[in-house]
């Protein structure tokens, strides 16, 4: 049986001088509402509201946390309140902008600019679904992921992590412009303090040390999730999550697929930006902005007929490896001796 989401806000309620219109979206972590300010300006609020550590029944405003969660529901609202001030620290057209941040029915609330036009996501979807050669142009991916960098080299001179960027995250103004949002600060501290059984990230999208309470995070974290949503615009899919990738990584296997397609530099970025190793990948913003920015080397590279029989043997020949050995250990013949 599913757990209960906690109950949104209901319209018109009063929340730190903001009235809410309605809910625009929930997740694990919070509820976002359209609200208005006291000059009558649309405003985006989100409410600090992690759905497995507290519940809200319809129509009331305080959350319910069970005793035994407590510490980690404050420990995940410290760190909500603290990204809502280091956000509002920063002014960038690619970075949402958090215009007020306070405490009210024993939670946080982040106060941002509402924004009007469509996620990554939604047009990549949009994309894919025409069926043409290319997702997305290559020089709509580079205009794009300069802007997402520009803002997020910003982020990392604040000394501050995005650590959930994705396509969802990644939002497409009516104005054209590109704007990071949901930043998953307060995210990562619940995952690595709680006893969650699985990560609570999104996968494809996730860096391999996210899934590991020891490792150490930084801007290649992000650089990670960047190369993700890259390979995305130019598959129309994420790719594998990492703990699938290694055990078997295929990531240059799909990428090939698009030689001629996309040139030999942006594929080449993306697999640099994937890399299992953190050490392999870029190790700032300003690394991967100055390879992306190498307009003039675009090769083509097109794989000959051979190539792309060989590309196909090898994932049916690894297939079917796969298979036998699946089938093998069901029936028990794949056993070794004892």
């Amino acid at each position: 049986m599913s757990k209960i989401k906690p109950a949104p806000l209901p319209p018109d309620t009063a929340i730190g001088g903001y009235r809410v219109v309605r809910r625009l979206s929930s997740g694990g972590f919070g509820v976002v509402y359209l609200a208005i300010d006291a000059e009558g300006q649309q405003v985006a609020i989100k409410e600090y509201l992690p759905a497995s550590l507290a519940t809200r029944a319809p129509g009331e405003l305080l959350p319910k946390v069970p005793p035994e969660k407590l510490s980690l529901y404050r420990l995940g609202l410290k760190s909500f309140f603290e990204e809502g001030r280091a956000l509002a620290q920063i002014s960038h057209a690619s970075v949402v902008s958090v215009l007020n941040f306070f405490r009210e029915n024993e939670t946080v609330y982040m106060v941002m600019n509402y924004l009007e036009g469509a996620t990554l996501q939604d047009f990549i979807i949009t994309a894919r679904d025409l069926k043409t050669q290319k997702v997305f142009r290559e020089s709509t991916i580079r205009s794009l992921f300069d802007e997402v960098l520009r803002g997020l080299r910003i982020v990392h001179q604040h000394k501050m992590l995005h650590l959930d960027i994705k396509p969802a995250n990644i939002f497409i103004t009516d104005d054209n412009r590109a704007v990071m949002i949901d930043f998953g600060a307060a995210r990562e501290v619940l995952s690595k303090e709680g006893n969650f059984i699985r990560p609570m990230y999104t996968p494809g999208f996730a860096a391999p040390e996210m899934y590991r309470r020891d490792s150490q995070m930084g801007p290649w974290t992000d650089i990670y999730a960047v190369g993700a949503c890259i390979y995305a615009c130019m598959q129309g899919f994420p790719p594998n999550e990492a703990p699938q990738r290694q055990e078997k990584d295929r990531l240059s296997l799909a990428l090939n697929k698009l030689r001629g397609v996309y040139s030999d530099n942006l594929i080449e970025v993306v697999e640099w930006c994937m890399a299992l190793d953190p050490l392999s990948r870029p190790q700032s913003v300003f690394a991967l902005q100055k390879e992306l920015s190498r307009e003039g080397e675009r090769r083509y590279t097109k794989l000959s007929v051979a190539e792309k029989m060989r590309m196909q043997l090898d994932t049916l020949v690894s297939d079917t490896k796969k298979n036998v050995q699946k089938v093998g250990e069901a029936t028990g013949l794949g056993a070794r001796p004892k």
